[in-house]
């Protein structure tokens, strides 16, 4: 069993060392992405099924068991992530075949996507903490080259953002590691689980996680450490940005969840604190800056902060119920806002600008796209019965029975003002006419949705998974429910990495 963890990550390394081979070859290095990500996507469905059905799988690398060598898990929440990164890395595969051009396919394109998926399972499925900061920074690698991709002034000044501040956040990440070494002697996170609860010094725990919260925090764009997103997640191909929106933060949310659950585990009240306001602060700014936007990708980014607050706020009210709403919020967002991208690249090239002063007419010319856009849209602003809505529903809810009034008035809040942002797309974009200035000077750049079905059939497919979860919510929220549980209780975990039994 522990050779499904293999297959999954051998497949994108696989897949980026054949397409370093095929350099020259347009098409063959099209195909081989778009084989890696299929074929990933079964691969990761069945590693999921497994873990289901039989438990955690562990990979002890080299045959070192742990805590000496470096562990690979894969857990209920590491699998959805690895089956959800496939998912996502198969969609911008096929939506990659229309817009990445020769001159961006020339540069490494193909190869570095393959890696930057590969890089992520790995930062998923990793058991061990300093393994895991290698695993982001060949993330941060990949993703800066695939940013600056097409060296418009644009991306180079929204590179040099991201870089600069995702390196400060290594460095903090750094200052963490030695800080638990230092009191544990141990970097695997079973272990660290194990021996951390009977250090006596609080404070240097508290540092610990301190250094931690402000490394995850700037990967997942919580507040105030999120300025890097919006001034870069627009600058970049749509394909770039579609798979950075739905899974980069998403890392940084996974290990919020993983190590404050399992390796902190609500010990200090002044950390739990820290996570409920800065979920508030990250859910209010974020929503704020996407209403004072009218860039469709700029809306888009803001809207990835505040959706963020709401995957914390479940962290930080720690509930069974609270933590199965984050998960669930997870799952949800990486579907739809990886599609919401997506969408505005469509009506980019269809109408010639993300400016939604410049554009307009969309549905009365293309109402099929008005209907998938609405479906994400809708989702991303809670309604009925999509999957945003049951998400937000279940987070709400757990902050109702801990009496968390605060935090539940603000995402509330929040949630109309994401219609608010939504509507603002929908009524410039969608609903009036084009402009009489601009219609004449996008015109010629405008095209039949027939001739871009490839950037069409992801949109369609994700669309579909988006119903699927709001209207079979019920099976989403069992597999979410259960992934808490083993979150909650760490015990299944450290046995099955250190193989020993142990009582909490």
């Amino acid at each position: 069993m522990e050779n499904h963890i293999l297959i999954v990550l051998l497949i994108p390394l696989v897949a980026g060392i054949l397409s370093l081979f095929c350099w020259g070859n347009k098409k063959l290095q099209q195909y081989i992405f778009l084989g890696g990500t299929l074929s990933m996507t079964v691969a990761a469905g069945f590693l999921l099924e497994r873990v289901v059905n039989g438990g955690i799988i562990v990979l002890q690398s080299a045959g070192w068991e742990a805590p000496f060598g470096i562990s690979l898990v894969a857990d209920l929440f590491s699998s959805i992530m690895v089956l959800l990164t496939a998912i996502i890395g198969f969609a911008v595969a096929i939506y990659s075949l229309i817009e990445i051009d020769s001159h961006k396919i020339r540069f490494g394109f193909y190869p570095l996507m393959n890696f930057l998926v590969f890089s992520v399972c790995g930062a998923f499925l990793t058991g061990d903490v300093f393994n895991l900061y290698v695993w982001f920074e060949m993330m941060l690698i990949s993703s800066f080259v695939l940013m600056v991709l097409g060296n418009e002034k644009a991306q180079v000044e929204g590179t040099i953002k991201y870089v600069t501040i995702n390196i400060v956040a290594s460095t903090f990440f750094l200052a963490g590691i030695g800080v638990l070494y230092g009191l544990t002697g141990t970097l695997n996170m079973a272990d660290l689980a194990v021996r951390l609860p009977s250090v006596p010094d609080d404070g240097l725990k508290d540092l610990a996680a301190i250094f931690f919260f402000i490394a995850f925090g700037v990967k997942a764009a919580v507040f105030p450490l999120f300025n890097w997103l919006p001034a870069s997640y627009h600058t970049p191909p749509i394909t770039v940005s579609a798979i950075f929106a739905g899974l980069l933060t998403k890392v940084g949310v996974y290990t919020f969840i993983r190590f404050f659950t399992m390796i902190f585990n609500h010990e200090s009240v002044f950390i739990d604190n820290l996570l409920l306001y800065t979920a508030a602060a990250t859910m209010f700014f974020g929503v704020l800056g996407a209403a004072a936007q009218i860039d469709f990708r700029k809306i888009l980014s803001f809207h990835i902060i505040s959706q963020i607050g709401y995957m914390i706020m479940g962290l930080a009210i720690g509930t069974k119920l609270a933590l199965t709403g984050a998960i669930f919020y997870i799952i949800h967002h990486i579907i739809v806002k990886s599609n919401l991208f997506l969408i505005a690249g469509v009506v980019n090239r269809l109408k010639g600008n993300f400016n939604l002063k410049k554009i307009g007419g969309v549905y009365g010319k293309y109402p099929f796209l008005a209907i998938l856009f609405i479906i994400s849209a809708f989702s991303l602003a809670g309604f009925p019965p999509l999957s945003g809505f049951w998400a937000k529903f279940i987070v709400i809810k757990a902050g109702l029975e801990t009496n968390d009034y605060f935090i539940v008035i603000v995402a509330l809040v929040v949630g109309f003002l994401t219609l608010y942002s939504m509507t603002k797309i929908w009524n410039e974009a969608f609903w009036k006419k084009m402009p009489e200035t601009q219609a004449k000077e996008n015109q010629p750049k405008a095209v039949s949705l027939s001739a871009i079905k490839p950037m069409m059939l992801p949109v369609i497919m994700l669309a579909g998974i988006t119903l699927f979860i709001g209207l079979f919510g019920q099976s989403v929220y069992e597999l979410a429910s259960s992934t808490s549980e083993q979150l909650l209780n760490p015990k299944m975990y450290i046995e099955a990495v250190l193989g020993i039994d142990y009582n909490l």
